[in-house]
């Protein structure tokens, strides 16, 4: 499995059989390839109570070697666009790595703002309002509602309220 953690509140400890060890603040990407295999735990490392999204996705190719990242993403560098957090794809040089045919994306609206992110109409994604009031093609969603998008080439996002959204663009 390819695993992402995206923290949105609080500070996660990691701990693998690679020896890799780290602490991953709110705001911070973890990408972790299982590969041929690994073990790890992770914990809450603070007082905060513990908000996480995890991702697992397939990989494009099953074994290999296991690894572990992560990266801070400011959220300012996230306002009014849509940002690559992880990627599978050559093209995101700036993303987290991962071995499969994705992306993960975050933005951040203020009230008021749109924007559109393009997609091909041969893949899905999936858009999760992490926090905020959103319309999505003219579909009201409010905090933490979920939707898939299918069968279209662009999605179009007002903020009815300050809004942070996750979405994973798949094959």
């Amino acid at each position: 499995m390819e695993i992402i953690t995206y923290v949105r509140q609080g500070v996660v400890g990691h701990r693998d059989t690679l020896g890799s060890e780290g602490t991953i603040q709110a705001g911070d990407i973890q990408v972790m390839s299982a590969g041929a295999g690994i073990r790890h735990t992770e914990f809450n490392k603070g007082d905060v109570p513990l908000k996480l999204y995890q991702i697992w996705l397939v990989p494009r190719v099953s074994g290999g070697e296991p690894r572990w990242d992560t990266k801070s993403f400011p959220k300012g560098g996230r306002a009014g666009r849509f940002v690559v957090l992880a990627s599978g794809f050559d093209a995101d040089k700036e993303a987290l790595p991962i071995r499969a045919n994705a992306r993960l994306l975050g933005a951040s609206l203020k009230a008021g703002n749109r924007i559109e992110q393009e997609l091909s109409s041969a893949r899905q994604a999936y858009l999760v309002v992490a926090a905020g009031r959103i319309d999505v093609n003219g579909e009201p969603m409010g905090p933490l509602d979920g939707v898939a998008i299918t069968g279209v080439e662009t999605v179009r996002i007002n903020a009815l309220e300050d809004s942070e959204l996750v979405m994973v663009d798949a094959g």
